[in-house]
């Protein structure tokens, strides 16, 4: 145990002569805002790599991978899948890249959150057109209940345009 404390304490003497901000992995989650579960998950699925690891395995991180961790936080929250993430990465990392590769990869997720958009719009009429029509009251027969065992029922109710 010993020997680890000192071999993390060599390890940030290393880094720090590099002016390198040398953090566990509780530091860079604070820094960034994404848990260390995360952090651990984003490793595993190879979006991150840890810079250096002491000899006892703690890991440790630097600016650079808190700045990568805000970067895959910012792109979860705009809802990408790992594989986007990853190939966003490499663009964002690539200095030479080219903007039309970015902007189609932002394109096709565009194009999927309005065909989710869509599909909870009509979820959420064809729910509100059941519900609307459930008395509410001790009366066993519902509607909702009837839609839920069987769809033909539960018809959505939104307008298409053919």
């Amino acid at each position: 145990m010993r020997q680890s404390v000192n071999s993390a304490r060599q390890l940030k003497r290393e880094l720090w002569s590099t002016r390198e901000t040398v953090m566990n992995i509780g530091e860079a989650a604070r820094a960034s805002g994404v848990t260390a579960k995360m952090i651990r998950y984003y490793e595993s699925v190879g979006l991150l790599a840890a810079k250096a690891r002491t000899t006892a395995g703690y890991r440790v991180y630097g600016s650079q991978e808190v700045h990568s961790l805000r970067f895959i936080r910012q792109a979860r929250r705009m809802g990408f899948l790992v594989a986007d993430i990853r190939r966003l990465l490499a663009l964002w990392q690539d200095r030479s890249r080219a903007s039309a590769e970015v902007k189609a990869i932002a394109l096709e997720h565009v194009a999927d959150l309005d065909r989710r958009i869509a599909e909870l719009t009509e979820m959420r009429d064809t729910l509100s057109h059941l519900a609307d029509h459930c008395h509410g009251d001790e009366r066993p027969d519902c509607p909702i209940i009837e839609g839920l065992a069987d769809p033909a029922t539960a018809v959505s109710h939104t307008c298409h345009a053919d």
